[in-house]
C-alpha cells in the first residue's frame, strides 16, 4: 500500500471525524431546546457533573491519566486551568440560556465573531502581527456591532460575551500544555466541587428538576455525554488535518445554528441583523482568505502538527 493513498485515506477520516464533531456542535440548540422549563444554571450544574463523570471513564479506557496526574503535580499551572474553567462555564451556561430563550441568532453570531476575536486578542495580548486584510476583517466585524448598535439601540451581548468568553479561554488553553480531552477532564474536575454544591443546594431547598421523572433525569444525565462525543471526533480530525482544513471546518458550526434558528425555531430576523451576519461573513472571507494565502507561501506543515483550536 502507497504511502499517498494511505496519506489520503487518513485526510479523509479526518475530514469525516471534523464534519460529524462540527455538525454535532451545530445540532447542539436542538438538544438543548429538550430542556424546556429547565433553567439553564441547572442544565449547566449538571453538564459539569455528568461530563466529569463519563470523562473519568473516557480517560481511564483510553489510558490517558498521566498527563492529568501531571498537571495536579504542578499546581502553579492549575491557576491558568482554573481561568479556563470559569470561562468555559460562562460560555456553556450563556449559550443554553440563548437556546432556552430562543435567541440562537446570537449564540451563532457569537461563533462567527469568536475567530475574529482570537485575532484581535492574538494581536493585542501577544502582539502577534496582523496582515493587512485580517485588520480589515476585525474592522468589518466592529462595523457589524456598530451598526446593530445604532439602528437596533441594543448590544448583541449574548454574541460577544460568547465571543469573547470562548476567546479569551483559547488564549488561556494554548498555555497550559494539556491535550484536549486531558484538559477539559481537568476543568470539569476542578468545577465539579461547586457543581455538587450547587446540586446539593438546589435538592436541599425542593429545587431540583433531577429524578423528578425519567425523560428529563436521562437528558440532564445525556448533557453531560455529548460533551464529549463531538471532543474525541474533533481530535481525530486534529490528528489528520491541517489547521487551516479545520478552520474551514469550523464554521459549519455557526451555519447550521444559524439555519436551526431560521428555519426551526422561527426566530425572527431584521433586515439590520441579516445585514450584521452579511458583514460577518464578508470579514470571515476576507480572514479566510488571508490565512489560506499566508499557508500557501510557506512551507506545508505534516498533518496534525499544528495545535488544535479549542471548541466549545
Amino acid at each position: 500500500m502507497s504511502l499517498q493513498f494511505m496519506s489520503d485515506r487518513e485526510a479523509a477520516r479526518g475530514v469525516g471525524f471534523g464534519l460529524a464533531a462540527y455538525v454535532m456542535w451545530g445540532c447542539f440548540p436542538l438538544f438543548f431546546a429538550l430542556f424546556e422549563g429547565i433553567p439553564a444554571y441547572e442544565v449547566l450544574i449538571h453538564r459539569i457533573i455528568w461530563s466529569c463523570l463519563f470523562l473519568v471513564g473516557l480517560v481511564t479506557l483510553l489510558k490517558r491519566w498521566a498527563p492529568i496526574r501531571k498537571a495536579f503535580t504542578q499546581p502553579r499551572r492549575l491557576g491558568r486551568v482554573l481561568g479556563c474553567a470559569v470561562l468555559i462555564a460562562i460560555n456553556w451556561g450563556l449559550y443554553i440560556y440563548a437556546v432556552e430563550t430562543r435567541q440562537v441568532f446570537q449564540a451563532s453570531l457569537g461563533y462567527f465573531l469568536t475567530p475574529l476575536v482570537n485575532v484581535a486578542l492574538g494581536m493585542l495580548v501577544l502582539r502577534e502581527a496582523m496582515a493587512g486584510l485580517q485588520r480589515i476583517a476585525v474592522l468589518l466585524a466592529g462595523m457589524a456591532i456598530a451598526i446593530q448598535l445604532m439602528l437596533l439601540g441594543e448590544l448583541p451581548w449574548i454574541s460577544l460575551t460568547l465571543a469573547l468568553s470562548f476567546g479569551t479561554y483559547g488564549l488561556l488553553r494554548k498555555q497550559v500544555p494539556l491535550d484536549g480531552l486531558s484538559g477539559l477532564f481537568v476543568e470539569t474536575l476542578l468545577l465539579l466541587p461547586l457543581g455538587l454544591m450547587a446540586l446539593a443546594w438546589l435538592s436541599a431547598n425542593d429545587l431540583s428538576h433531577f429524578l423528578g421523572g425519567f425523560r428529563v433525569s436521562l437528558l440532564l444525565v445525556a448533557s453531560g455525554v455529548i460533551t464529549a462525543l463531538p471532543l474525541l471526533a474533533f481530535a481525530g480530525a486534529a490528528r489528520r488535518l491541517r489547521l487551516a482544513t479545520l478552520g474551514f471546518l469550523m464554521y459549519l458550526n455557526p451555519s447550521i445554528q444559524f439555519f436551526i434558528a431560521l428555519l426551526v425555531f422561527h426566530e425572527p430576523l431584521s433586515p439590520v441583523q441579516l445585514a450584521t451576519f452579511v458583514l460577518i461573513w464578508a470579514s470571515l472571507a476576507l480572514y479566510s482568505w488571508s490565512a489560506w494565502s499566508t499557508r500557501t507561501r510557506s512551507p506545508l506543515a505534516p498533518a496534525g502538527t499544528a495545535s488544535a483550536p479549542e471548541q466549545r
